[in-house]
């Protein structure tokens, strides 16, 4: 606080305690006056003397004498009181985003047990900010944090990155963070808060829980489904990809379950309100359904991610088989990357789907080959009960695979079918939107020729990690081509350096609505979130073309309930 705004206080407290005297004062004077009437009065009946009732006042005014400066220190007193709360009032003043932030818990930040703060750092102070290793280099003056429901308070600063120089997104403690979500059973999807209570001190709780979102899916599950379709139950469902495929072939959705709040609603949008806002694990009985559809999390597979064995996700797909068995479908499909197929969990996902009842197929769909302009490579399990499933039949082909069986089908559709009719520069409207690339991104873009690579940059345009890994990866910084289905579209399309993302011409990125067209949606297809959320969404969707053709393929194969019949559809 400046001391102008201490002297401005002083002044008015002054003001103040005058007033209070005066005050006092002017009561003190009445009582006196009210004394000499009733001791006049005593005086005429017991003739007391005028002395007495002189000497009565003398005695209040010298209580007066002394009661000044008595109140002129309690006001002193109280000024100094009020400046230490001022001062207070003057750290924790302003807008809600001044003392309090929001933090969205992540499905990676339970998992690996920490807290992002990123776009927050504004809300610590500056030197909290500390070298990048303890061994090396000095700590950050910690913060104190206050941890609801462990009863403790922590002691911590945030490292900055080794080679960026920028704070890092969670703090340098994390110990504690663990305890902290289980205590408070935190599930993806739930808001924390992180409150400034002083200067350097701040106070951690929950602040909107999966309990208090607006996903109470047991209330829908009340109201009947009005169409006469068969039912399906999604899991994982994403922002709807597979389940707009059952939608479009007539399905009704009993129930999707998905815990991201902005692919809960991008669902709403656009293929229904009967959405369960939650992880499948929180599910405890799961609704009736003719279908079961779903892709557990890939990433614990995926040879992009560093498939660790003892990775969680590569365990889900045992809440999915527990839904099958609540649900008692006739046939459940599930998709999810090829490298699931080899491995060790599919043995046991075949074992316990048969367990159940069913008769398991599986098999890996190239997107291109039904009718999607993109070569993205899933698995796809299929379990029926009642007869052998069968691999959904192509309906487009690689033209350059043409042979007697496919002689009939329609060519692999192209980028160009896809986004060629798309304004060639980012509108800004529609989610046609583009980055804001540096100068040497600009130019590294202009150098990439049709079909190019990172291998066409100049050596001066090349990063130092390009040049030491000189083999692999040809679809880094890659350019995509007009005649050929893209490559797979995946969360951050918007990055060159991640794949084969740059427009055929254009030197930059595909847009997220050219990405959202390479993906198989429709212009009206509404999406919901901020751009990053989007892009996840789009890149982790299964093709509506795939999605439609698999939802075609299951319609086929429940319709045909007796053995005989599918066994007479496996001939085919």
């Amino acid at each position: 606080m400046s001391c102008q705004h201490k002297f401005v206080i002083f002044i008015l407290w002054v003001l103040s305690a005058q007033f209070d005297c005066l005050r006092c004062r002017r009561t003190l004077s009445l009582f006196a006056s009210f004394n000499t009437l009733v001791f006049r009065s005593k005086y005429k009946q017991n003739n007391l003397s005028h002395y007495d009732n002189c000497r009565l006042f003398r005695s209040l005014h010298n209580v007066w004498r002394w009661l000044f400066p008595i109140r002129f220190c309690l006001c002193i007193i109280r000024l100094d009181f009020a400046i230490i709360c001022c001062q207070g009032v003057s750290e924790l003043s302003g807008t809600v985003a001044d003392r309090k932030r929001l933090i969205r818990v992540t499905a990676g930040n339970l998992r690996n047990s920490h807290i992002y703060i990123t776009g927050h750092y504004d809300f610590f102070p500056d030197d909290c900010f500390g070298d990048s290793s303890l061994a090396s280099g000095k700590a950050g003056n910690p913060i104190k944090i206050r941890i609801d429901g462990l009863r403790k308070t922590i002691e911590t600063d945030i490292a900055r990155d080794a080679q960026t120089g920028k704070p890092r997104r969670e703090f340098r403690s994390r110990t504690w963070v663990r305890e902290f979500f289980e205590k408070q059973k935190i599930q993806p999807g739930d808001v924390l808060a992180l409150e400034r209570t002083g200067k350097r001190d701040y106070r951690l709780y929950s602040f909107h829980t999966v309990s208090s979102r607006e996903t109470d899916w047991h209330s829908v599950l009340d109201e009947e489904l009005s169409g006469d379709g068969p039912r399906v139950l999604e899991l994982f469902a994403g922002c709807g990809g597979l389940a707009l495929g059952f939608k479009k072939t007539g399905f009704q959705t009993e129930l999707a379950v998905e815990w991201d709040p902005n692919a809960c609603d991008s669902i709403r949008a656009n293929v229904t309100n009967r959405v369960a806002q939650c992880a499948v694990e929180e599910i405890e009985q799961f609704p009736k359904a003719d279908v079961v559809a779903g892709g557990p999390p890939c990433q614990g597979f995926s040879n992009l991610g560093e498939r660790v064995p003892f990775d969680p996700r590569r365990q889900l797909w045992r809440h999915y088989l527990r839904a099958v068995q609540d649900a008692d479908p006739i046939a459940f499909v599930m998709e999810n990357v090829p490298p699931l197929l080899k491995s060790q969990e599919f043995v046991e996902i075949r074992r316990e789907a048969e367990s159940l009842g069913y008769n398991v197929g599986a098999w890996v769909l190239n997107s291109a080959d039904y009718g999607a302009p993109q070569t993205r490579k899933r698995a796809i399990i299929i379990g029926l009960k009642g007869a052998k499933p069968t691999k959904p039949p192509q309906t487009h082909v690689d033209p350059k695979k043409r042979d007697l069986h496919t002689l009939e089908l329609p060519a692999w559709r192209t980028v160009e079918d896809a986004i060629g009719d798309l304004p060639f520069e980012p509108t800004g409207d529609d989610w046609h939107i583009g980055r804001n690339p540096t100068e040497m991104s600009l130019r590294r873009y202009a150098c990439i020729p049709p079909g190019g690579n990172r291998f066409d940059l100049p050596s001066d345009l090349t990063p130092e990690c390009w040049k030491r890994k000189t083999k692999g990866g040809t679809d880094l910084f890659g350019r995509l081509w007009w005649d050929r289905p893209s490559v797979t579209i995946r969360t951050e399309f918007y990055k060159p350096e991640k794949g084969r993302y740059l427009h055929p011409e254009a030197d930059r990125p595909i847009t997220h609505r050219e990405a959202a067209r390479l993906q198989g949606f429709d212009d009206n297809f509404t999406f919901c979130g901020s751009k990053i959320s989007v892009a996840k969404q789009i890149g982790n969707a299964v093709p509506i073309q795939l999605a439609l053709a698999i939802a075609k393929h299951i319609e086929l194969l429940i319709s045909h309930s007796d053995v005989e019949a599918a066994e007479m559809i496996s001939c085919e």
